[in-house]
């Protein structure tokens, strides 16, 4: 009986130092991988873009006249049609300067009604003086005084019309100044600011002071600042969408209507050329318009702009993350799970991406595993068996 006591204790020992080995020194386990399916999907790719909301066509309503405000005829918010009176100026200096030249005006056609009287009685006296020297009824110095007296006043009476015709554009002109003291809309649109407020005097002769200023917003332009790392790539007629921060969920789909030439900042330089620096940002204008029947969208508003560059629809995709280096020919290396979970290097030739996926041209079919990562799962078993304790014991 001895020996089977002695057998069971070199069993004991035996399992008890198989247990010891497989804790200390666990066997190896199969390498792990994160994966992705290689899927069917669209991809764009886009360009990202803060942009400000602008009225399709803003005007500013000024005075031509000067004067004190005596009526605004409008408020903020209100619709006005082309042709609208939105302000009536003090009128009465340009009614007293119309006056005026309209007098002056008829004064001068009397005078030149005078001068035809003149110019009749100055013509029959040369007829008469011209009979009368072929008799030899008179002589030739009043002959030629009654013929410097006809050309003299033919000559009045030219300069008599010079002044007619002068006259009358005084008077044109002062009729148009007296129109300019009664300002109306030029367009249709919406009162957006009040400028000037009623009683107050403005001064046309040093600059043209504004009164209101008309929008019309049934139509709104997004201006989106485009970098000129990416302006190279944006070109009108490309799709392009936003978001305002108070709808983030709610897209308004527009076409790129045009990019401007130079940076905004141009308006403010001096020489009219711009200059950058190594820490100073060049942005670019890129223009769209958006209907707003509604007129939910407002002037100053910041839009999140998005410009769809190219598009592919129904195209494998797989993750950007994916990818390996890149050889000469232009493939990138993508590491694909085998069924016997083996890692296996493919020579993967790539289309449009949006930064998170990438299309697939050739080198891989739908349900591929394409493998993001790995990891080492003897650790996770050792980390795994140590916070349960040594096998139970």
């Amino acid at each position: 009986m001895k020996w089977l006591y002695k057998a069971a204790a070199v069993l004991v020992l035996v399992g008890l130092g198989v247990g010891v080995k497989l804790y200390f020194f666990p066997a190896s386990a199969p390498m792990q991988y994160l994966t992705s399916p290689v899927t069917r999907g669209d991809v764009q790719e886009t360009v990202l873009a803060t942009g400000t909301l602008t009225a399709f066509k803003q005007v500013s309503v000024g005075a031509q006249a000067s004067g004190q405000v005596n009526s605004l005829k409008v408020e903020l918010g209100d619709a006005v049609k082309e042709g609208d009176l939105i302000a009536e100026i003090d009128a009465q200096s340009q009614e007293n300067a119309l006056r005026i030249a309209e007098a002056d005006l008829e004064k001068i056609k009397a005078e030149r009604a005078a001068k035809v009287a003149t110019l009749q009685q100055a013509q029959s006296e040369y007829t008469r003086q011209q009979k009368m020297l072929k008799s030899k009824a008179t002589s030739r110095q009043d002959y030629e005084d009654a013929q410097a007296t006809l050309a003299e006043t033919r000559a009045d009476i030219a300069s008599l019309d010079a002044q007619i015709v002068a006259a009358a554009i005084d008077v044109d002109t002062a009729r148009v100044d007296l129109g300019y003291t009664k300002i109306t809309a030029p367009m249709d649109g919406v009162v957006v600011a009040v400028v000037t407020k009623e009683g107050q005097t403005v001064n046309a002769a040093q600059s043209t002071p504004t009164i209101v200023k008309l929008a019309q917003l049934d139509t709104m332009t997004v201006e989106s600042e485009v970098s000129e790392a990416d302006v190279v790539h944006v070109k009108p007629g490309q799709k392009v969408y936003f978001t305002i921060l108070g709808e983030p969920d709610n897209k308004y789909e527009a076409t790129l209507r045009s990019i401007e030439p130079a940076p905004s900042s141009i308006l403010t330089d001096d020489d009219g050329t711009t200059t950058s620096s190594s820490d100073e940002a060049i942005y670019y204008n890129a223009l769209f318009d958006v209907a707003n029947p509604d007129h939910k969208l407002r002037i100053s508003m910041t839009a999140e702009v998005t410009i769809v560059l190219d598009e592919a629809r129904n195209v494998l995709l797989i993750p950007e993350s994916a990818l390996g280096d890149k050889d000469k020919q232009g493939h990138y290396s993508v590491r694909v799970l085998t069924q016997d979970n083996r890692a296996e290097v493919r020579g993967v030739r790539t289309g449009l991406s949006d930064s998170v996926n990438i299309q697939v041209l050739d080198g891989l079919t739908e349900g591929d595993l394409v493998i993001l990562g790995e990891a080492d799962a003897d650790t996770v078993v050792s980390q795994s068996s140590r916070r349960h304790g040594p096998m139970g014991f």
